[in-house]
């Protein structure tokens, strides 16, 4: 139930995210979504009675994790959706989880490449170049640009992914997360104010979308993930990639009118096998099936 509530309340966020865009450039809408999330979270923490950590170099650390898992990917992607599809980039967001497993086998010993991996990797790439469009990377344009901004996107979540194992394993979940939003607030708020100067949303939907995608898709869903990781493990979180670009797909053709070429399916189909043969549990639950049978 946790598993399929947040695939839909990520998979919303996109839509979400396009719906400000609307009224706002994309990094001042990137700062309201990043400064009530902390505040959300600071208060969540304070009602917990959870410790604070006192050594700078974890604040340091936080602050270089906001810049690698919000600032980065948050601002990627959303100046990314103002030139392709809201599914378009859910299914390229998607690509973290290759990115991830590609980072931690240079990272870590433990995760050494077998076979199977290398094979889920291989076709998830395959995916996102089907995606994309060869033809689109050999006729360069804004659109070629943008999603190729998501993957950087995508990229910058599973640096971030390895600099969290790395520098803040020790800390609890959610002075991780409201540590991490404080940092990239910081960056956020100032970076907002140069380019675009204070902005406020006129629209009551700009609004209605700013709060979801702040509070619900970002504050809560961190919670939630965090506790997906707890009870199911990595390996189910893993599934609410596959399960977000659906999710997105379906609100962005009926909502706002989208359609996406059938490359973009394909490109989905082989990036959803890669990681199910990252994931590993379906050849083994094919196997033990086979030898039971």
């Amino acid at each position: 139930m946790d598993l399929a509530l947040l695939s839909v309340i990520w998979g919303a966020s996109f839509y979400s995210i396009r719906l400000t865009l609307d009224e706002l450039p994309f990094t001042t809408s990137v700062a309201w979504r990043v400064t009530p999330a902390a505040v959300v979270l600071w208060f969540y923490v304070w009602l917990r009675g959870l410790p604070l950590p006192r050594d700078p170099k974890i604040w340091a650390a936080l602050i270089m994790m906001g810049f690698l898992n919000n600032v980065i990917p948050f601002s990627l992607m959303a100046w990314g959706q103002l030139y392709i599809e809201t599914g378009l980039t859910a299914i390229l967001n998607a690509t973290t989880a290759i990115w991830g497993v590609m980072l931690a086998a240079l990272a870590f010993q433990d995760e050494r490449v077998n076979l199977r991996k290398g094979l889920g990797v291989g076709l998830g790439f395959c995916g996102v170049a089907l995606a994309i469009g060869l033809e689109n990377l050999l006729h360069f344009d804004l659109r070629s640009l943008a999603q190729l901004a998501v993957v950087g996107g995508a990229l910058a979540y599973a640096i971030a992914g390895l600099w969290a194992r790395i520098y803040l394993s020790d800390l609890s979940a959610p002075v991780a997360a409201a540590g991490m939003l404080t940092g990239s607030s910081l960056i956020m708020i100032p970076t907002a104010l140069w380019i675009d100067g204070p902005m406020l949303p006129n629209l009551p939907v700009t609004w209605a979308a700013l709060g979801y995608m702040s509070l619900i898709a970002t504050a809560g869903a961190y919670l939630l993930y965090y506790r997906v990781l707890a009870t199911a493990g990595a390996g189910n979180a893993l599934l609410v990639t596959l399960m977000i670009p659906p999710v997105a797909i379906v609100l962005g053709a009926a909502l706002r009118g989208e359609t996406l070429l059938p490359q973009a399916y394909g490109g989905f189909a082989l990036l959803a096998l890669g990681l199910v043969l990252i994931d590993g549990r379906c050849l083994a639950w094919i196997d033990r099936a086979r030898r039971s049978g």
